[in-house]
């Protein structure tokens, strides 16, 4: 039996792992997509470091799938997905990305994004940005993907780190061509 396409969620090991909580919180609560997730190791580590108590998300929808192997439905361009978000993304997966560097199923699963032409999204967590960090942005760019550093919005008034996490993750949801409930510019909240 076929299933629905997938959101492909990729998890790095750059600070900012509440994000990658809040997108498939949105894609679970927002969505009927199956989830494929996949996180670095280094993600795992931080995970463990900024999250405390809040568990990677154990769904019936997620299916949480070792970056260590390529022989996942998601290494492969038949397999059918939405596209794929990466939060947060470290500037050194974004450098990978930018090259076609594709050694692990993180890599290879947006490498496949790109040349599908699916929405990549890459919420790159890095501040100050070099120049190198700008090429690999201007790269990924100019193949298709979106480069959507997590800058909080305060239009909306959040009252909390989570209010912020969220409406990001809503956003970068969004650019995968996803309609989501969420606060807009220029409406009342």
């Amino acid at each position: 039996m076929d299933r629905l396409p997938s959101v492909i969620v990729g998890v790095t090991g750059a600070s900012g792992q509440l994000l990658a909580w809040w997108v498939v919180q949105a894609l679970l609560e927002q969505t009927n997509y199956p989830i494929d997730l996949v996180l670095s190791q280094n993600a795992v580590e931080v995970w463990q470091h900024e999250m405390g108590d809040r568990l990677i998300p154990n769904h019936p929808r997620v299916t949480l799938h070792p970056n260590s192997t390529l022989a996942s439905p998601i290494a492969s361009g038949s397999c059918p997905t939405i596209g794929m978000l990466v939060a947060p993304c470290s500037v050194g997966t974004l450098g990978r990305i930018a090259t076609g560097t594709a050694d692990t199923l993180l890599l290879r699963a947006a490498d496949v994004t790109l040349k599908e032409r699916r929405p990549l999204v890459l919420m790159v967590r890095e501040t100050p940005l070099s120049l190198i960090h700008l090429r690999a942005m201007q790269a990924v760019t100019e193949a298709g993907g979106v480069v959507m550093p997590p800058v909080f919005t305060l239009y909306n008034h959040p009252a909390s780190l989570d209010d912020m996490a969220c409406e990001l993750a809503l956003h970068a949801v969004e650019l995968l061509g996803v309609r989501v409930e969420r606060k807009r510019w220029g409406y009342s909240v």
